[in-house]
């Protein structure tokens, strides 16, 4: 078990679907080394540290309309080690928006693990970050993620697939993407932890 704290970023902007980003947000922020309601109490044994990034840290308004302030924009944000990169009706904008595509380039190239969930899967694509690997998204943005880059082998029956990057379906498997890097990072156990904690149902990815 490698009990390094981890920072992780999760990207937000306008359109975001909720549950893509507070799904893991719960996962990584709920995890614990120590087992038990106590141990949640406080960040003793949290392996993770984690934080909202957007373009600017302006209030925004996510998929339904609940209303989001961001921790951190683009320039202020700590160094990121693990990035979820959610999905949403927002991500269509940001397939043509060079200063977010760049922001999440350069955090590719320094953070260890990179994830997406959903639609965000898309702007993996479109960097280039995701060819020659297997990867999902939503079911219906399955056979746009394939015309953005022919080279990714699109897997449409699976809610998590982890080759170098871990993409997950949509929405509510997002919960099952991040609690399968905890179990890559900490351990089955840590992992079948927080989701008991969280009253999550594992099931087969």
């Amino acid at each position: 078990m490698d009990t390094a704290k981890r920072n992780v970023g999760i990207l937000i902007f306008p359109e975001v679907e909720v549950l893509d980003f507070a799904g893991p947000f719960e996962v990584f922020s709920r995890t614990r080394l120590v087992p038990g309601v106590a141990s949640r109490r406080t960040d003793e044994s949290a392996p993770f540290q984690v934080f909202t990034v957007a373009k600017t840290t302006e209030t925004l308004t996510a998929v339904g309309g609940l209303r989001v302030l961001p921790d951190y924009d683009f320039g202020s944000a700590p160094a990121i080690d693990l990035l979820v990169v959610p999905g949403g009706f927002g991500t269509r904008p940001l397939l043509e928006d060079a200063e977010t595509l760049q922001w999440i380039h350069t955090i590719s190239q320094q953070a260890e693990q990179i994830t997406s969930v959903c639609t965000g899967a898309l702007l993996l694509a479109k960097l280039g970050l995701l060819a020659d690997k297997r990867a999902t998204t939503h079911w219906g943005a399955l056979d746009f993620l394939a015309e953005i880059d022919a080279s990714i082998a699109v897997q449409r029956h699976q809610r998590v697939v982890a080759d170098g990057i871990f993409t997950s379906a949509g929405v509510a498997a997002g919960i099952d993407m991040s609690l399968a890097v905890v179990e890559s990072l900490l351990g089955k156990a840590v992992a079948d932890e927080t989701a008991h904690y969280i009253e999550f149902p594992r099931g087969t990815p």
